[in-house]
């Protein structure tokens, strides 16, 4: 595959987040703060700085101003990008499903999200392919530290013994570095489309939090209302990628 030239200018959106700043740190990459629902301000900035690859990962998962940011600050990035001829690389989730099918997902299976957040990415998805036909669009799952990194939200809350962890609502997560490692792999390869790269191991939210922790957790159903087994088939990615998508069981050493 033809690749982009390993200096090739980089903007990440979302550079303070959890995985934008592990972004940044790997790649050296322009973080500029900018209003992504302001579609004048995201053009602006990318007129001035040019970037020739954005890795956009910021968006607002609930509360106010979710959909404007992750829809409409989505499709703002991507038409920016297409304006300056930049590659764009957009994260997604796999919880764009419901986790009904019985089978992992592959990039060819439609979406259909029973969350707010699920319906948001998914349509993020219709109009950054739309703005950017070009575009790179990967779904990947939670996203973790392990030993020697600073913990995820998800790892923060396995430790309050409060807390029930879904005993059936499966994922596929991965580690930060390795995603980042991933992502920067995949915004220099010519790829575009849907891509899935999540981590090797399909595990419940329970027993991730088991892994965390290395002792029992309390355990429950998931409610009505939430997705169930998302994992995600990522062997197209893992074809491609000389990065090593690891199983959170090898994260955590179990």
């Amino acid at each position: 595959m033809p690749q982009k030239r390993l200096d090739a200018p980089i903007h990440v959106t979302g550079a303070t987040g959890y995985l934008g700043s592990e972004l940044v740190r790997r790649s050296g990459a322009t973080g500029d703060r900018v209003e992504i629902r302001d579609r004048a301000a995201v053009r602006a900035l990318f007129e001035r700085l040019r970037p020739e690859i954005v890795i956009h990962t910021a968006y607002r998962q609930g509360g106010e101003g979710a959909w404007e940011t992750t829809v409409d600050g989505a499709a703002n990035v991507a038409a920016a990008g297409a304006e300056v001829g930049a590659r764009l690389v957009h994260l997604s989730t796999d919880i764009v499903f419901d986790g009904r099918k019985g089978s992992p997902y592959v990039e060819a299976d439609e979406p259909c999200p029973v969350t707010d957040y699920g319906r948001a990415k998914a349509e993020a998805e219709r109009r950054v392919l739309a703005a950017h036909p070009g575009a790179l669009v990967v779904r990947t799952s939670l996203i973790v530290g392990g030993p020697g990194f600073p913990p995820s939200k998800h790892e923060l809350v396995a430790h309050d013994p409060e807390m029930t962890f879904y005993a059936d609502e499966i994922r596929c997560p991965i580690q930060v570095g390795d995603l980042a490692n991933a992502l920067l792999e995949l915004a220099r390869l010519d790829v575009g489309g849907v891509l899935h790269v999540a981590g090797a191991d399909a595990v419940s939210r329970a027993d991730l939090a088991k892994l965390v922790v290395g002792r029992p957790v309390r355990r429950g159903p998931a409610p009505p209302a939430r997705p169930l087994d998302c994992s995600l088939d990522s062997s197209r990615s893992r074809a491609m990628l000389h990065t090593e998508l690891r199983g959170v069981r090898a994260v955590f050493g179990s």
